[in-house]
């Protein structure tokens, strides 16, 4: 894959869940030099030499790009409340003060993941570990800290997503704090990052869901995102020199017109390396996603969960490398390679590119359909019903190292909403050829020009030529009557909305040997393109030359000893054509030895 230079800022609040995903690793190419930030390089602390009661200092980004301090007492150690010999330190962050931020919020919030916790002054530099966990209900200054000293080191265990209480604790928390031992007993939980993707509305993403359950389609993952609406950030508010102990942190699958990312907060940089969030993003091992600084807005309250964090992010500026279990580890400086889709929509006098970089494989196709889709929306300003030209063309790889370019054209049309027409079909393709095991996309390229025309054609019947004459084919009385060793001429009647006719001519031999059999005429937009039995790059492309337009007439003759399945395509029309039509083919004549 290669990376776009093209990046945008994206605004992003969720309060959706990190992700369990599984992620394929990518090569890294360098980006544009980045200025170091300040390195702290801190002392882990020994956990077990702290006592209930001891006080320590966090880090936090509350707005802007500059932590600000926040005092917490020790409460106490839950043995092995993350992992197997991995404990978790539990925290009060509880503020008196009703005007500081974690009163305002009620409570650690969503994008505190990562933020570093100390020993005494944070510039000594005796970090403790990271907050990572939050009371599984509701509100709470509680947080379970994540140890530095197992920060860098990869545990192969799974990061649980609960860690529970037991009655004893959650009385001394409950005692020591102003939660209630109920709350408390619910458990700790990830502190979920604000996590989301821009671009697309959320009606939008709430249709894409549940077509996608009608569909099956496979590669759709909207049901674990939340659809975030936002402003744009130019990087001028937010760059590497902002990834300090405390400071915000993205990471991204995907950036640009469609954003899938994760804001949390750094726990320590050294040496070109930042280390952060303090539990995993989706806890993917060996990884490429993008390492972006960002821009806080403001945390929003939430009474009936966790307040979150608004942040503007800002370009790329290094690789996460590792999505561990005690956190994510970044380099500055390489980029993420990345698949670039773009998509450049026409109406009118109204007309638009945009692009996306994808960084991890398992998420080109649904990007690639929602850059459709939010281009569309975007230019087209409505929803309405139309046709769009669609054209699309994509780049890269295939599994023996050898280049390839899939060129296609086709013709959509939809009465309602013209934007989801080509869409499935776009999803579908995309993660037919990124699924193949060695082959990589480098880029989509995606054309689409929008009329307000809404006609179609749809197949009405069949004649044959018998006598000189066309006659109507009908399988109430003897279907197509074919000749053994004889042309066989047959035409397609479609029937425009306006109810005027017009035909489609189909002609071949029939063997000598010829048995009866089936005839399906069909719309071109009533085929079916099976794209995911292809295994190598090949057959998808195959598939796709080989599969009629929607403007076109596809004939399929069944015939026995007729030397396997025909068919023939004729067209284009001048629209797209539905509809399908069966017709039983008796073979008479011929030899039969």
């Amino acid at each position: 894959m290669k990376r776009s230079h093209t990046r945008q800022g994206k605004a992003l609040a969720s309060t959706t869940a990190a992700l369990g995903l599984m992620i394929s690793g990518l090569a890294l190419s360098s980006g544009p030099a980045q200025s170091a930030p300040a390195n702290d390089c801190a002392a882990p602390v020994d956990v077990s030499t702290l006592a209930e009661g001891d006080t320590l200092t966090a880090l936090s980004v509350v707005r802007g790009t500059t932590p600000q301090e926040f005092t917490g007492t020790v409460i106490g150690t839950i043995d092995d409340g993350i992992a197997v010999g991995l404990d978790m330190l539990v925290v009060d962050f509880e503020d008196p003060d009703a005007a500081s931020a974690m009163s305002k919020a009620g409570g650690i919030w969503q994008g505190m993941s990562g933020s570093p916790v100390y020993v005494g002054d944070p510039a000594d530099g005796n970090l403790v570990g990271a907050i990572a966990y939050g009371l599984s209900w509701g509100p709470s200054p509680v947080a379970g800290v994540t140890p530095f000293s197992e920060m860098d080191d990869y545990l192969d265990a799974q990061a649980p997503r609960r860690v529970r209480v037991d009655g004893t604790q959650a009385r001394d928390i409950a005692r020591e704090t102003s939660t209630t031992r109920a709350q408390v007993q619910e458990g700790f939980s990830q502190l979920r990052l604000p996590v989301g993707v821009s671009g697309i509305s959320g009606s939008r993403l709430q249709q894409a869901r549940e077509a996608a359950v009608e569909r099956g389609a496979r590669y759709f993952r909207g049901d674990e995102m939340a659809a975030v609406r936002g402003g744009r950030d130019d990087a001028s508010r937010a760059t590497d020199d902002d990834l300090v102990a405390g400071g915000n942190m993205g990471a991204s699958f995907s950036y640009g017109d469609i954003t899938y990312a994760g804001v949390g907060t750094v726990t320590s940089v050294c040496g070109g390396q930042v280390v952060g969030f303090g539990h995993p993003m989706g806890f993917l091992g060996e990884t490429t996603l993008g390492l972006h600084p960002a821009d806080a807005l403001f945390v929003q309250p939430d009474s009936l969960g966790a307040p979150f964090k608004v942040a503007n992010i800002s370009p790329a500026v290094g690789t996460v490398t590792d999505d561990r279990l005690a956190g994510i580890t970044g380099v500055l400086g390489p980029l993420p390679e990345a698949m670039t889709v773009t998509s450049d929509v026409q109406y009118g006098a109204r007309e638009r590119t945009g692009s996306t970089d994808v960084h991890v494989s398992e998420w080109a196709a649904e990007v690639a359909f929602s850059q459709h889709l939010a281009n569309h929306d975007r230019v087209l300003d409505g929803i309405i019903g139309g046709t769009s030209a669609m054209g699309i063309v994509v780049e890269g790889t295939d599994e023996a190292g050898e280049p390839f370019t899939l060129d296609a054209s086709d013709l959509f049309v939809d009465d309602q909403d013209i934007t989801w027409a080509a869409a499935w079909d776009i999803g579908d393709l995309v993660w037919a050829l990124s699924r193949i095991p060695e082959a990589s996309v480098d880029s989509v390229d995606l054309d689409s020009v929008v009329t307000d025309a809404t006609d179609t054609l749809r197949v009405a019947g069949l004649e044959q030529r018998r006598g000189g004459e066309w006659t109507k084919v009908s399988n109430r009385r003897q279907g197509v009557v074919a000749q053994a060793g004889k042309v066989l001429r047959l035409r397609a009647v479609l029937r425009a909305e306006d109810d005027s006719l017009s035909y489609v001519p189909f002609r071949t031999r029939i063997a000598d040997k010829a048995r009866s059999g089936y005839l399906s005429v069909m719309g071109g937009s009533s085929a079916w393109t099976n794209l995911y039995r292809a295994k190598t790059v090949a057959k998808v492309v195959e598939a796709v030359e080989s599969s009629p337009r929607n403007d076109e007439v596809l004939f399929e003759l069944r015939l026995r000893r007729n030397g396997g399945r025909l068919e023939q395509t004729a067209g284009p029309q001048s629209t797209v054509v539905q509809g399908r039509k069966g017709f039983f083919v008796r073979v008479a004549g011929g030899r039969r030895g």
